[in-house]
């Protein structure tokens, strides 16, 4: 199932984006704006079709093991609604938005 990460644009998010970049065939990873009230960037967008959709907020480079950790959280729960965040790491701290699948 193809995994979708989104980043912003901008230098603030281009070290993130570098170190997720050998995710895996299975993880997008794209560029657009993302815009959440009240957010600290950088922020990341995480949705597959028929599962839920996350947001995440104040990331870093250092986070790119947690996020491969909360992919396979996603990817294992049913529907992607992750029940049990804390193998998710730093991330489960960061989430700003989820919202169930449709």
């Amino acid at each position: 199932m193809p995994v979708t990460l989104t980043l912003p644009p901008g230098a603030r998010a281009d070290a993130l984006a570098d170190a997720l970049s050998g995710l895996g065939p299975g993880v997008a990873l794209r560029r657009a704006a993302l815009h959440a009230r009240d957010a600290r960037p950088v922020v990341m967008a995480l949705q597959a079709p028929g599962r839920g959709a996350y947001l995440f907020h104040d990331l870093c480079a250092k986070d790119a093991a947690d996020v491969a950790a909360t992919i396979r959280a996603y990817l294992a729960a049913p529907d992607g609604w992750i029940a049990d965040a804390r193998p998710c790491g730093r991330l489960r701290f960061c989430l700003k938005l989820r919202i169930p699948a449709g």
